[in-house]
């Protein structure tokens, strides 16, 4: 149900974007922690999922069942990882993974290269206005220890994925649809006592940074 609930009222988000796409879609998942998989067989059952990480971040016996094709690699090997994969994808996610990355470029490029023509590719971060934001357990860019340098820069990754043949189909800096931003502005006062991000806090401030993109299918 809260897939569902996410799809209808953060359509832009991942698992909006993942209802999008051909119901046996085959879908690479850069950064697959949190057992993202079920979401994406819950709404996607008979999809392909290939998921690629540098350790079982939140993951399962049942989530690891799930997944048809499972690799794990290191922080230094991570773009070379995803290159050695030898299929291309209907789809490739990356949702907030970029910001953990060492080498962004050649993380962006290595998720280009397996994108099939006429493909897609979600890009989700925190926006670059995150290091402003209050200190709440996740909620300021460097409140995760794991984040390295500045967020991503959204102008920069639009304009390396438009020189290789891609499409921006949808594109919002600080993403905050609706119904979420009124929950989370009933919340505020209990997500500031609490110190810590509740259900719309992010939709609130508007923490995420969201691209999607398609490849072109002509030379």
């Amino acid at each position: 149900m809260k897939y569902l609930i996410s799809c209808l009222f953060r359509s832009r988000g991942k698992w909006g974007f993942i209802s999008t796409l051909k119901r046996d879609a085959k879908i690479l998942d850069v950064g697959c922690g949190c057992a993202t998989v079920v979401g994406t067989k819950n709404i996607l059952p008979n999809s392909t999922y290939y998921g690629i990480d540098i350790g079982d971040y939140g993951q399962n016996e049942y989530s690891k069942s799930l997944i048809d094709n499972y690799v794990i690699t290191t922080p230094e090997n991570f773009s070379e990882g995803i290159l050695k994969i030898k299929e291309e994808f209907d789809a490739v996610i990356s949702s907030h993974n970029l910001e953990h990355c060492n080498d962004r470029d050649k993380v962006l490029y290595s998720m280009m290269q397996k994108v099939r023509k006429g493909g897609k590719l979600f890009i989700s971060f925190p926006t670059s206005k995150s290091i402003e934001f209050p200190n709440r357990a996740g909620l300021n860019y460097y409140d995760d220890e794991t984040h390295k340098f500045l967020p991503p820069n959204s102008d920069y990754i639009i304009n390396e994925l438009q020189k290789n043949d891609f499409k921006i189909i949808f594109h919002i800096k600080r993403y905050r649809p609706s119904i979420f931003f009124l929950i989370g502005l009933l919340l505020e006062p209990f997500s500031v006592i609490a110190k810590k991000p509740l259900k719309g806090t992010w939709e609130l401030y508007g923490f995420e940074t969201i691209i999607h993109a398609k490849k072109f299918e002509n030379e």
